[in-house]
């Protein structure tokens, strides 16, 4: 993939969005596999794709489209990173990482990631969401250097309570529990998934770790949800697949996008009272 002499780094994607009309944007949407549908609601939408901003990995796994886009939710204007790349395609932590530290950098205040994962509780059925209260990092990497503070549990209680608000307003079911992130890109074998569950983790994917810990560790706040798109290994007759994982996330689209254009607003308005 080249080295950060050869090809644009970190500094040059930080210009790349500087130079961009974020006027009143403070939170940024990081959509998942088979989530991205959700960015084609967005209200007057100006869209970039990665290959036009310097420094921006692209992903090459199905389901990531590979667009950054800049439009309304219920009136408030946001960044949407649709589609990220992995630790598994050969990226490093920071290439990772690097789109979530520049939206630190140009002064956003919040994000929201999303993923897709199995599920590790049988009782819930392919399509349940689930916001992070915590993560396991089993990934073996992290996107800080020594000198950088990695400050405990990177989700936000507040922002993760606005989506709970925002969940029983728009009717959707929102769980909470804990997500924990393999490097992947294989799927977990029954017995792992019985070591993840007596670890206490309630989901299991491939992202989402890596890019909590670093916008934290940058100032952003951080909240997270899962779109459970299977039931893990060993739960289900079936061995799991990315193609569910496509499908499950798409049927789940109005569910999900019914969560966030309830909780954009409320997000937002969180974001800037703590500002004042």
């Amino acid at each position: 993939m080249g080295s950060e002499a050869e090809a644009p780094g970190p500094a040059a994607l930080i210009d790349a969005l500087g130079a961009l009309d974020l006027e009143g944007v403070s939170l940024a949407l990081v959509l998942g596999s088979g989530l991205g549908e959700f960015a084609e609601q967005l209200e007057e939408p100006s869209a970039i794709p990665y290959g036009h901003l310097p420094g921006m990995p692209g992903s090459r796994v199905p389901g990531h489209a590979g667009r950054l886009l800049i439009g309304g939710v219920g009136g408030v204007r946001v960044l949407v990173q649709q589609g990220r790349v992995h630790l598994y395609e050969g990226w490093s932590a920071e290439e990772v990482t690097r789109a979530v530290r520049a939206f630190a950098a140009v002064g956003l205040e919040g994000v929201v990631l999303t993923n897709a994962a199995g599920g590790l509780r049988p009782d819930w059925a392919p399509g349940t969401l689930m916001r992070l209260t915590d993560h396991l990092n089993l990934q073996g990497r992290t996107p800080l250097a020594a000198a950088q503070v990695g400050r405990g549990c990177p989700f936000d209680a507040e922002l993760g309570e606005v989506l709970d608000q925002a969940a029983r307003a728009a009717g959707v079911e929102l769980r909470a529990g804990v997500y924990a992130a393999n490097l992947g890109p294989s799927y977990e074998t029954p017995a792992e998934v019985r070591m993840l569950r007596a670890f206490g983790a309630d989901a299991v994917g491939m992202s989402t770790a890596v890019e909590a810990v670093a916008a934290h560790s940058a100032g952003l706040r951080v909240a997270a949800v899962s779109c459970i798109t299977n039931q893990a290994a060993g739960l289900c007759p079936e061995p799991p697949s990315h193609a569910e994982v496509i499908e499950v996330g798409r049927a789940s689209a109005g569910r999900f996008a019914a969560l966030l254009e309830a909780a954009v607003p409320r997000l937002v308005e969180r974001l800037l009272a703590r500002r004042a």
